[in-house]
């Protein structure tokens, strides 16, 4: 009681700027329409979530939009950005060139957002907070995933090295191109601390949705990955059979019937991966959470609280993740593709930093101030594949001079 009491006075503190009663003055709706959202909030989530009235606002003042909180504005503002769009261009783990049923980046980033609604609504977290965290969480990855950000990271070794988290705000409070005389989305406070801690992994714990969608996102990749490379014949269904966690994915959940055919079998198997894992950390934090009722979301951060599933899970996560790495990101395949792709990186790198005459304007101008390697970094980590392709092969293989932009 004495919660809701604090809340419902922190509510009323923040709508009340104008000294003004919105409760009964019909004449401004877009004030009651920002009261209605607040309210919402304040009767779904529970205390440890972090409410949409308290955030820090933005670098730069806006005010409050008439029906959309301040974590669904950075959803959208995600949502509409280039980069956001620019990931349906970029290889999650297999490159286009061996097929088109795998996950590409921007795939992989709508199921992490759903795996990690599920368990924030389950938890009555702020779901607009863990969708926009999750929506932007993979937004700076480079061409070629892992390979181009290794390729980059050589590159940069002596400006500080490359980090596509580093990169996701250099992308949206720097680069990105809005209708207004500032740079970048302007996201919300919360939304960039988040994705900082995912660079840095230092400071105060981070926030109940910061840690669902980091794993939301470690459930999402290792359940797809091992499908993916079971489609692309890089693995069989017999050989996961043999990880305790497979054997329990397969045991719970979805039933399966002897004789079924591998796809559907495959089908299960991911369907399984997901709901185990999910369903055990659940488990796992909920009866804890409970008992810390009443906590806001700034004391449960100082108490250090950490969401974490069963230590049983935990070990076969670990059995199941280094199969993975042996298995399929070490398959000889895969090498060959990401050493190709790494070479066009670095070829492209050389050469634009031997000639920054080539770059687009733009990035002549953004070496003024981060200089000519940063730049170039940046430049080639917001490509595609398929534009990364295409301008190694006009500036390296035919000699081109001009370098075009990707917005």
């Amino acid at each position: 009681m004495q919660m809701q009491k604090t809340l419902t006075h922190g509510l009323a503190m923040a709508i009340d700027t104008d000294k003004m009663d919105f409760s009964t003055d019909t004449r401004m709706p877009s004030q009651q329409r920002t009261l209605a959202w607040a309210t919402r909030e304040e009767q779904l989530l529970a205390s440890y979530a972090m409410f949409s009235i308290r955030s820090a606002g933005r670098r730069y003042h806006e005010p409050p939009h008439m029906f959309r909180g301040p974590f669904q504005r950075d959803r959208d503002r995600v949502l509409h950005s280039s980069a956001f769009r620019r990931l349906s261009g970029k290889m999650q783990v297999f490159t286009g060139e061996m097929g088109d049923y795998h996950r590409t980046r921007l795939t992989h980033t709508h199921e992490v957002a759903t795996i990690a609604r599920t368990i924030g609504r389950a938890l009555r977290l702020n779901e607009d907070l863990i969708e926009a965290l999750a929506l932007l969480h993979d937004i700076g990855h480079p061409p070629f995933g892992h390979s181009g950000e290794d390729a980059l990271d050589e590159c940069l070794k002596d400006e500080g090295g490359f980090s596509h988290n580093r990169f996701a705000l250099t992308l949206v409070e720097e680069l990105e191109m809005r209708y207004t005389t500032y740079p970048g989305l302007n996201l919300s406070k919360e939304l960039l601390a988040g994705q900082n801690f995912r660079t840095t992994h230092q400071g105060e714990t981070p926030l109940l949705e910061v840690q669902v969608v980091d794993w939301a996102d470690s459930i999402a990749y290792n359940a797809h990955d091992a499908d993916d490379a079971m489609k692309l014949g890089l693995l069989h269904f017999s050989q996961l059979q043999s990880l305790d966690l497979a054997r329990r994915a397969l045991d719970c959940g979805t039933a399966y019937a002897p004789g079924s055919t591998e796809r559907a079998l495959r089908q299960v198997l991911v369907h399984n991966l997901i709901d185990v894992q999910v369903g055990d950390l659940l488990e796992n934090v909920q009866s804890r959470l409970d008992g810390l009722q009443g906590l806001d979301s700034l004391s449960i951060s100082q108490l250090g609280i950490q969401l974490n599933m069963s230590d049983e899970v935990l070990a076969e996560r670990e059995q199941f993740g280094k199969f993975l790495f042996d298995n399929v990101y070490r398959h000889p395949q895969l090498v060959s593709v990401r050493s190709r792709a790494a070479g066009k990186v670095t070829q492209l790198f050389e050469r634009l930093t031997e000639h920054p005459e080539y770059l687009p304007t733009r990035f002549l101008d953004r070496a003024q101030k981060v200089g000519i390697h940063r730049a170039v970094g940046e430049y080639i980590a917001g490509m595609t594949d398929r534009f990364c392709d295409a301008e190694h092969r006009q500036i390296i293989e035919l000699g081109g001079t001009q370098a075009r932009d990707w917005f």
